[in-house]
């Protein structure tokens, strides 16, 4: 049966007033003439009774109360073990059950949260890459299992200063993270072979915890994944010369065997047409070498200051195309060599897309504080999947195409510390474009 607090209290007030009144009741029938002894009584003997009731049922409540204020400190220590209980039906057992429910909740929560913080744990501490938590001030608050193994052979970093610690390591890795920022830099490392080369990759980020200041290092270990796309670029390399080699071989030597057969029956009258054909398969080949060679062994740009007028007309008079604008009169540094053999590239590579010649365009201008060269086409455009690899070297949609000239374009451009975008034009085609920095001879 649910009672109120309200209703509880007026009983009992209720029911110690009906006692009192009961109690002078008597004792006026048995002393009527005696008031004050009446009034003394009752004072001597109710008042006494009322206090000792409401001040079980206070301490009770009380008790709870301070039960409550226990547990709530106990939820801010982290401690969520505790419940309470209340023998009445009212609105203090409403209370109660609220706060054990919040208790309950607190506890899955907290139980879930170790369970996550237990799986981060177990992860971070196994993660092949070395994770370095470090304070503004330079200790060690949290290294795993890797940074333990890298940097001091399996001991134990925290508390130690990052400074002391990298005294004990390879120069190359107090270099890295002397220099700041992220990037990649080689160790040498001793193997029963000697010393072997390790490439590292180092990422660096900052960020404030519990009101301070941290710096997060990551290093990661990239020496067996780049030995894995070294491989694997050499396996294209070879699948793409041995194409190439077999394609022009296979017919040389069956023109050789023609041309001795016929020879050797007197018949020299298709001689000629043999030995062209075998001087235009070896042109094909030796140009197909060289374009390897090329880009194997691209020098280091020589710059020279260059107006764009004279420069574009030397390459009009190799390749078809227009000049789109205003060509900037101001010159730029550049190696006229490599830049020519890139802008050949992709405006040969703008004929073979199908677009008609006068639809290949080529545009240069000054955008704030960039050069930007772009070579236009009419031609179907690119796939997002051609997109994303046309810049990988090998990579080639055209049957007999080695994959070179996208990249060539792309080495020479990086090589005068510029980058290559490709994107498809509104209304079909496609834009290549090179962006290059200013040089003083520009500015």
């Amino acid at each position: 049966m649910r009672l109120s607090l309200l209703t509880r209290w007026t009983a009992l007030i209720a029911t110690l007033l009906t006692v009192g009144i009961v109690i002078a009741q008597a004792l006026s029938h048995y002393f009527p003439n005696r008031p004050g002894l009446v009034l003394a009584v009752c004072l001597l003997c109710v008042v006494p009774i009322a206090i000792i009731t409401i001040r079980a049922q206070l301490e009770q409540m009380l008790s709870l109360f301070r039960a409550l204020t226990g547990t709530v400190t106990s939820y801010q220590d982290g401690d969520f073990s505790f419940s309470l209980h209340w023998q009445h039906n009212d609105e203090l057992s409403d209370l109660v059950a609220a706060h054990n429910a919040l208790g309950d909740v607190l506890r899955q929560q907290r139980l879930a949260l170790v369970q996550r913080e237990l799986l981060l744990d177990t992860m971070v501490q196994n993660t092949p890459v070395a994770m370095l938590l470090v304070s503004d001030n330079g200790p060690v608050v949290y290294a795993n299992v890797a940074a333990r193994q890298l940097l001091a052979e399996g001991r134990k970093l925290e508390g130690h200063r990052l400074d002391a610690i990298l005294e004990q390591v390879a120069p190359a890795l107090s270099e890295a993270l002397a220099r700041g920022g992220d990037g990649l830099f080689t160790t040498r490392a001793a193997d029963a072979d000697g010393e072997e080369e390790e490439v590292y990759h180092l990422a660096r980020r900052s960020f404030h915890l519990n009101g301070r200041r941290h710096e997060l290092l990551l290093l990661r270990q990239l020496t067996m994944e780049l030995r894995r796309q070294e491989v694997q670029t050499w396996k294209k390399v070879i699948r793409v010369i041995s194409h190439e080699l077999n394609n022009s071989l296979a017919p040389l030597t069956s023109l050789a065997h023609s041309g001795a057969e016929l020879v050797r029956r007197g018949q020299t009258g298709r001689l000629p047409q043999i030995l062209a054909t075998i001087e235009e398969r070896t042109r094909h080949l030796e140009t197909f070498i060289l374009g390897y060679a090329r880009f194997a062994k691209l020098p280091t740009p020589h710059l020279a200051t260059q107006h764009w007028a004279p420069f574009l007309a030397r390459i009009s008079e190799q390749i078809v195309f227009r000049v789109v604008g205003t060509l900037p009169a101001e010159p730029y540094s550049f190696d006229p060599a490599q830049l020519e053999q890139a802008l050949l590239n992709l405006i040969k590579n703008a004929h073979e897309s199908g677009s008609q010649p006068h639809h290949v365009a080529l545009e240069i201008r000054r955008v704030h504080d960039v050069l930007r060269i772009d070579v236009h086409d009419r031609g179907p455009g690119m796939s997002e999947a051609v997109l994303t690899n046309a810049l990988v070297p090998f990579y080639s949609t055209k049957r007999s195409g080695t994959g070179l000239g996208l990249a060539l374009a792309r080495e020479i451009i990086e090589a005068h510390g510029g980058r290559i975008t490709l994107a498809n034009r509104e209304g079909g085609g496609l834009t290549v474009t090179l962006i290059l920095k200013l040089s003083d001879a520009s500015n």
